[in-house]
């Protein structure tokens, strides 16, 4: 995506993982926080050695790696005007601001087209432009509730298991911000033809049920759903002596290979659990029968003597585990970045790898409108002076 130049203006989790969905692609982005306090992921752990500061968010330096930082106040005449100008030169603005309130700034997407005809300007709200939820706030918790995921996760655990309130961390946001990033692929090839640009509108509640479109069409016609089922699933969650592993069966010789993990026991030559249906009747005693055994192991060996016996059971690794996977330090999956705050720092890199155009660091997170010069000073004009009495006014 050399070439193609992005503004970000956008807070937290879901536009900026969007961005640098992009950025690792190539693109440029510039990010716009706010003047002193800039964007709200500075102030979200974990940060280094569990010491709060606004460079040494782990958070905030994962999400905006390859970009460029400045900070701009678009709550003032003259913040508004330079953002107009910036917009000039882009090819997409992502944002996830109120709609209201960018009505209100004149930079909603009727303002802007007018501007740059050829802008393709990305919204992230919570529930969309339109409808009656349209100016609801929500945090990540909201929304996880509001699009019947979080139900459907704690209908796969055990009952005894205490149930999560949501995805770990932001999960649902960086989902929403997947879909942010395709969709402005999908505009830019669009682009190509028209020659014009778009308005692209994500809600995070519609990015969430598109994860679980199955379940979500099951309950359309059934409204059992299909949580019903996984209450009477063979395996599911079980508790191994170092944490747990995940059971899914997906016929007889799942059930087989199984069995020959548990060292056929004699229990499982029972009338009651022969077939696919009785399985599922009995399923509770059936699971009990096995938490017994797996309790004793530890999750490698369930893992790697499963593999081996044609039988789909999964680790569920900690974040520890992946940091030393062997598989993962083969491939290079984290590589150090050096930071000028947090010195070298381990970074996860990207879900691809391209044989032609590998992914590059080309630049670590940025500091608080570190690049506030050379934006506004080499490309926009603006002079030393001018920027001085902008910084001292609270504009940039």
């Amino acid at each position: 995506m050399a070439g193609v130049k992005v503004l970000e203006y956008a807070q937290l989790a879901a536009g900026p993982y969007c961005t640098k969905l992009l950025a690792d692609l190539g693109a440029e982005v510039i990010k716009i926080e706010p003047p002193q306090v800039g964007d709200e992921a500075r102030r979200r752990e974990p940060f280094l050695k569990d010491v709060p500061h606004p460079e040494r968010s782990g958070f905030f330096f994962y999400l905006n790696t390859n970009k460029r930082g400045i900070t701009l106040n678009l709550n003032t005449t003259t913040g508004r005007k330079i953002f107009q100008e910036l917009v000039k030169e882009s090819d997409v603005l992502v944002e996830d601001n109120p709609p209201q309130a960018m009505k209100e700034l004149s930079l909603d997407y009727e303002s802007l087209k007018g501007i740059n005809p050829r802008l393709i300007m990305t919204s992230i709200t919570p529930f969309g432009q339109d409808g009656p939820y349209r100016d609801y706030k929500a945090y990540h918790l909201n929304t996880y509730h509001g699009s019947g995921v979080a139900k459907i996760l704690a209908s796969i655990l055990p009952e005894e298991t205490p149930k999560p309130t949501k995805g770990p961390g932001f999960l649902g946001d960086y989902d929403c911000g997947l879909n942010a990033a395709t969709a402005i692929m999908g505009a830019l090839y669009s682009r190509l033809f028209t020659g014009t640009g778009q308005h692209i509108d994500i809600s995070k509640q519609e990015s969430l049920i598109a994860l679980e479109r199955v379940e979500m069409g099951m309950f359309g016609n059934d409204e059992r759903g299909s949580t019903v089922f996984m209450q009477y699933m063979v395996g599911g969650l079980q508790r191994c002596k170092d944490g747990y592993v995940l059971i899914t069966l997906g016929g007889e010789h799942h059930w087989q290979g199984l069995i020959n993990l548990l060292g056929n026991p004699d229990w499982a030559q029972d009338e009651r659990y022969q077939g696919e249906l009785s399985k599922y009747i009995y399923a509770q005693e059936i699971n009990e029968r096995i938490a017994e055994w797996m309790i004793n192991q530890t999750k490698d060996e369930v893992y790697h003597r499963s593999q081996a016996l044609n039988c789909p059971i999964g680790m569920v690794t900690t974040v520890e585990d992946l940091v030393a996977s062997k598989q993962l330090q083969a491939r290079g999956f984290f590589v150090e970045v050096e930071h000028p705050e947090m010195g070298k720092v381990k970074c996860p890199t990207a879900s691809y790898r391209f044989s032609k155009t590998p992914l590059r660091f080309v630049r670590p997170a940025p500091l608080l409108g570190e690049h506030n010069e050379e934006v506004f000073g080499k490309r926009l004009g603006y002079t030393r002076e001018e920027l001085s009495r902008m910084r001292g006014a609270g504009i940039i």
